[in-house]
């Protein structure tokens, strides 16, 4: 049997003075015809990430409504995560393929994957490339199938792509965040759904200015200087050598500026290690760059504080599938900087609720008007905040899955007329 993922119990109803009830209300018509429905996600991994982060808010969202909803982790050993890191950064536009070996490795615990996998579900998602091999290997274990992607698929490598086409070209339902994700060659119905985050979640729940500070202090910053933060995985994508080469051209102009780079290590991410070594390398040793991660007892809470805390919120990819921490910190009312990448974009209104940029030297210049101006930061956060609030809050993110599952149910045989016309808005963006 799969690793099943423990998740609490959250109540839709909590959420309404957040994003309204009209759109508590249009979750709780779509869930009706949807009651009882046996739904499981399969991920990688249950920590370190964004897809993690997503489904313990997700998961019990959709139990509340009536949905028999599952997460279970796959089996999987450190072979097979170096072989789907390599298929993570080809997918993403690196030049490096898998080898033939490394695709028979993935083939083999899709494989092992399958045959562990119960059987009786109405819908499972696979979530990224790491599991989703299994659908055509054991496609009569589930009633439907769906393929979640959270990666940029915007320019892969061609090798890669070409060799994963068939396993994912075929699944009745597929979501990606952005059109330009979208593969060419890619069946089904493709639904363009980005995700959103969890307001009352740890990582996003209202701090008082006073217990960000008195966290931060804890982990030795100066809460009266300028802090300059950027939260993300230590990955090349997310570039924070960038962000501490950014640093340095602001810190010439203002001495007094610090630097948190604040990041995860995830189980699937073998070269995390070797890139959080590298980043530590690259600050040389500099007393005003804090890097910290889980190991150091930097959990949801903390986080929260180091984005609440900072004068400028940093998110610097050079790519990115969604970049789950530009909402978070938008959605605390932070002045914020990001990667004109991926779906950095989506979330942020160059010039009115932040900024995209695409070099080191923008990026040090965008900051330095931050800092320099208190009140243009808490304008950007304030319209930063809004926007967040009307598109990239959880339940308008279970309401998009719901319009899919309708879908799924309204394509079956003797579907009733009620579940095909809820269907037909599944593939409309999310608003």
């Amino acid at each position: 049997m799969l690793q099943p993922v423990g998740v609490g119990h959250k109540s839709l109803a909590d959420y309404t003075h957040l994003v309204g009830r009209p759109l508590i209300e249009e979750i709780r018509t779509l869930s009706e015809e949807l009651s009882g429905l046996k739904v499981l996600h399969l991920s990688a991994t249950a920590f370190g990430g964004g897809v993690s982060e997503i489904l313990y808010t997700l998961v019990p969202l959709m139990r509340d409504v009536g949905i028999e909803a599952e997460w279970q982790i796959i089996i999987g050993r450190e072979e097979f995560f170096n072989a789907t890191k390599i298929m993570h950064n080809a997918l993403q536009g690196n030049p490096q393929d898998l080898n033939a070996g490394e695709w028979a490795v993935w083939e083999q615990f899709n494989h092992m994957n399958a045959e562990a996998l119960a059987e009786g579900w109405d819908v499972v998602i696979c979530h990224d490339p790491q599991p989703a091999g299994i659908r055509n290997m054991v496609p009569d274990k589930a009633e439907h199938w769906v393929w979640r992607c959270h990666i940029d698929l915007s320019t892969p490598n061609p090798a890669t792509i070409e060799h994963l086409l068939p396993f994912i070209s075929d699944y009745p339902q597929s979501l990606f965040h952005t059109a330009d994700y979208v593969p060419q060659g890619m069946g089904g119905h493709v639904n363009i759904v980005p995700p959103a985050i969890d307001p009352l979640a740890p990582k996003n729940m209202a701090l008082s200015p006073e217990d960000a500070a008195y966290v931060c202090d804890q982990f030795g910053l100066d809460v009266d200087r300028p802090l300059m933060c950027q939260v993300s995985r230590f990955d090349p994508w997310k570039d924070p050598l960038g962000v501490i080469d950014a640093y340095r051209i602001v810190k010439e102009s203002l001495p007094s500026v610090q630097l948190a780079l604040v990041g995860s290590m995830a189980s699937d991410d073998p070269e995390g290690w070797d890139f959080f070594n590298a980043t530590i390398a690259h600050a040389g040793g500099d007393e005003d760059i804090h890097i910290l991660n889980n190991f150091n007892n930097v959990g949801s809470i903390e986080v929260n504080a180091f984005q609440s805390h900072a004068d400028v919120v940093i998110q610097k990819s050079t790519r990115e599938g969604f970049g789950l921490t530009v909402s978070e910190a938008l959605w605390k009312a932070r002045p914020f900087i990001g990667g004109n990448v991926g779906g950095i974009p989506l979330q942020v209104e160059n010039g009115i609720s932040g900024y995209l940029v695409s070099d080191v030297e923008t990026c040090a210049a965008r900051s330095l008007d931050i800092l320099r101006d208190p009140a243009l930061g808490k304008a950007l956060g304030r319209r930063g905040k809004e926007h967040v609030r009307k598109h990239f809050l959880t339940p308008r993110y279970l309401r998009d899955y719901l319009r899919i599952f309708s879908e799924l149910l309204a394509a079956a045989p003797g579907a009733a007329p009620a579940a095909e016309a809820a269907g037909q808005q599944a593939a409309e963006p999310a608003s």
